[in-house]
């Protein structure tokens, strides 16, 4: 697997919306799904949405693939461990359910079979992320008051907001996968070019405050993140959000994995604002059985009569591991993609009462 990996350095705080939509809280991963929308808005105001959308929704194989954005700090990369593998077993010294991001080479370790010493690692609550003793997490949640105030100052709106704030030389790192060396060669300058229109503008919410940018750094991988696949059969750590394409031959009943349900809002000149169609997805962390690299698929989720299609992204950026022949944790219910329709009924019409008759 071949591209960038790319660090983000935040100038200020960061709004990452929950799914709840609460102002109150924020989320601590962004999503894959939301960095493709942000880069193919990128994409258009760069001139090359008609190209962009060619190479990845209207392609076979999609050029570029985005990983979620996860937090690191200094050389420390951080990210959700597999499902399979995580947590430890019980320790009286450290609370390993706690940590919802683990270092990278801490699971590379557990991938070739290692333990993990309870000695020296804690778990940073604010980050929710298995930092060393003594050091600090990457970033902390904090509620930031402001008021929005009328032009004549007559009325007064005092709201707060959730928001990431992150320490000295932390953020969040992301990878880029490309199909291959041309779609490398095509698409690692504008890729690179949308990236840093997002961190000079913005990412997440309150943007128009001055939050959600960053510096930009970029480093090219020819094997990025590493791993090797099986030639039978793999187990396929997600380090995306992922929605199975028609081909993909997952194994439901076996794999460890959890589904959440996406939604958002519509960024358009057709439309601000609206409620984009809910999508199921496997979350990041999840670890799925398929013969071959999970391909993944986007959904269209405009509302009915919207002015043009909107993407949600659910290609797959997997790392290969080991099979685990017994799953910790299995799904009550295995996950239907596409999602079965659901037809509501129609309500039971009631005729009014006859008037009596005077």
């Amino acid at each position: 697997m071949q591209g960038l990996l790319i660090r983000l350095r935040p100038n200020g705080p960061w709004r990452i919306g929950p799914d709840s939509g609460d102002r109150d809280r924020v989320e601590r991963v962004y999503h894959s799904d939301a960095l493709y929308s942000a880069v193919t808005g990128a994409m258009a105001r760069l001139g090359r949405l008609e190209d962009w959308l060619e190479a990845t929704v209207r392609a076979t194989e999609p050029a570029v693939r985005f990983s979620s954005c996860f937090p690191f700090h200094g050389e420390t990369l951080y990210v959700i461990p597999p499902r399979s593998v995580w947590p430890p077993p019980a320790s009286s010294k450290v609370r390993w359910k706690g940590a919802r991001f683990v270092p990278l080479s801490t699971v590379q370790s557990m991938l070739q079979g290692k333990g993990v010493n309870e000695e020296g690692w804690a778990v940073d609550g604010a980050s929710e992320t298995l930092i060393a003793m003594g050091t600090q997490g990457p970033f902390r949640v904090s509620v930031r008051s402001s008021a929005a105030v009328d032009r004549g100052g007559a009325g007064v709106s005092p709201h707060s907001s959730a928001c990431l704030e992150f320490a000295p030389n932390a953020g969040l790192w992301l990878a880029a996968a490309f199909a291959g060396d041309e779609a490398q060669e095509q698409w690692q300058g504008p890729v690179t070019a949308a990236l840093r229109l997002l961190a000079d503008s913005g990412f997440g919410g309150e943007r128009s405050r001055g939050w959600g940018r960053a510096e930009l750094s970029v480093s090219e991988e020819r094997n990025i993140l590493g791993g090797k696949g099986e030639a039978a059969e793999a187990a396929w750590w997600m380090l995306s959000l992922y929605h199975p394409a028609a081909g993909d031959a997952v194994d439901w009943t076996r794999g460890n994995y959890s589904v959440v349900t996406r939604s958002g809002r519509i960024e358009s000149d057709a439309g601000w604002g609206g409620l984009k169609r809910p999508t199921r997805m496997i979350t990041e962390g999840s670890v799925v059985l398929v013969s071959a690299e999970p391909r993944g698929s986007v959904v269209d989720v405009a509302p009915e009569r919207f002015a043009h299609p909107v993407y949600r992204a659910g290609y797959a950026l997997a790392i290969p591991i080991p099979v685990r022949p017994v799953a910790r944790e299995m799904p009550v219910e295995l996950p239907q993609f596409p999602p079965k329709e659901t037809v509501e009924p129609e309500p039971e019409r009631v005729e009014p009462a006859e008037e009596d008759a005077a």
